[in-house]
């Protein structure tokens, strides 16, 4: 399992605006192989900024720079400079392979 982080800063007073984006976004991840999940996560609210943070799981890293190269991930991503005053920075992107796994049982 693959999982990658996108961490966002978003200013006080745009955190509608940001999730009503990302909720209005076409997405193709249903469809990209080696995809599993996406996750878009409010977080605590800092000095001036919500932390989001988006997580998406894949089956390996493969597949997830697989998706990187393709040409739906260049559509998925055309715009994203377009909203940069609702942003506090840069987003940050971290990656992680899974070292282990514990699944909830049938209960």
């Amino acid at each position: 399992m693959h999982l990658t982080m996108n961490r966002f800063r978003v200013k006080e007073g745009q955190e509608h605006a940001f999730e009503a984006l990302w909720r209005s976004r076409e997405t193709k991840l249903p469809e990209v192989p080696g995809f599993v999940s996406f996750h878009l996560l409010r977080g605590p609210r800092r000095d001036g900024y919500v932390l989001y943070a988006s997580h998406t799981f894949w089956e390996s890293r493969a597949a997830f720079e697989a998706w990187t190269r393709s040409s739906a991930f260049r559509e998925a991503h055309r715009d994203a400079g377009r909203h940069g005053d609702m942003y506090d920075g840069a987003p940050e992107l971290e990656v992680f392979d899974s070292v282990q796994h514990i699944a909830a049982t049938a209960g």
